[in-house]
């Protein structure tokens, strides 16, 4: 595993980590993680992916894990997705020739969702897991955090619960000990970035035509299933790939059934890589 930094959006470090199997990959993926959760939490997911011959690149959004930035702050949802095009770029330069798959989870999900449309030559296809597309929370409620962030932007207002996020109570310990993530509160310009940003892809999901593979567990919490069945019913694509997962919480590749979820996720790149 391989640590380094790039610079972002107004020069902030952005610290990544990759993982390569010897000799030359077949393709690259690379992970952009939600909130509650940076590169950092998908060491075993590179080992699956490195054990086929894939090279694994994962990012930590600004103001996250390792990278420079407010903790859990963001001016404008287009500073992360401009950070996440940086670093697809300098994939693609570490990795010539090969097809590029993005898997994006949560926060991340709609990150990758946003830069899949705008980007769409730069990629081979997506993975989308646990889509924040629709957060358990009353309209009204986004509403004021979209007004309370024009006076307010820094305020703290939204905790996730680690104890979403898996069925495995190593993987929630680990989490609650995890410094990186202590105390992690998202400030109310994040989350009306967030909507905004959802809003958009309510609008712009039939622009996205690339392969895509959605998953989401059914106990999640956080997000909703529902937004991920959007997704499928709303996406440009002709092939798209939709699966839920019975009893998994919010991040479904910490859950119990990981092994489940990432052999999916293998046989489906192995089926688009064949025909890159």
């Amino acid at each position: 595993m391989k640590e380094e930094t790039f610079e972002g959006v107004a020069g902030l470090k952005i610290f990544t980590r990759s993982w390569r199997p010897a000799g030359t990959p077949r393709a690259a993926v690379v992970i952009v993680p939600g909130f509650n959760s940076h590169s950092g939490y998908y060491g075993w997911v590179a080992e699956q992916l490195v054990a086929r011959n894939l090279a694994a690149h994962a990012i930590d959004l600004r103001g996250r894990g390792k990278s420079e930035g407010e903790r859990f702050y963001v001016e404008k949802f287009a500073d992360y997705v401009d950070d996440v095009a940086r670093f697809v770029q300098i994939v693609k330069q570490r990795e010539p020739g090969l097809p590029v798959y993005l898997l994006g989870h949560s926060a991340g999900g709609v990150i990758s969702c946003i830069y899949t449309i705008e980007h769409q030559s730069e990629i081979a296809g997506f993975i989308c897991e646990s889509f924040a597309f629709q957060v358990p929370a009353p309209d009204i409620a986004l509403s004021i955090l979209k007004g309370l962030s024009h006076v307010a932007p820094h305020v703290h207002v939204l905790k996730l619960k680690n104890e979403d996020f898996s069925r495995d109570p190593k993987i929630v310990d680990t989490m609650n000990k995890d410094p990186l993530i202590a105390n992690e509160v998202q400030p109310t310009q994040t989350v009306a970035e967030m909507v905004r940003a959802d809003e958009r892809l309510k609008k712009e999901f039939s622009k996205i035509h690339l392969p895509v593979l959605i998953l989401h567990g059914s106990a999640d919490k956080a997000t909703k299933p529902s937004g991920s069945r959007l997704f499928d019913e709303s996406v440009g694509s002709t092939d798209r790939t939709f699966k839920i997962y019975e009893g998994s919480f919010h991040d479904p590749l910490n859950d119990l059934d990981r092994q489940t979820v990432m052999n999916d996720i293998l046989l489906w790149l192995d089926g688009r890589i064949a025909k890159a």
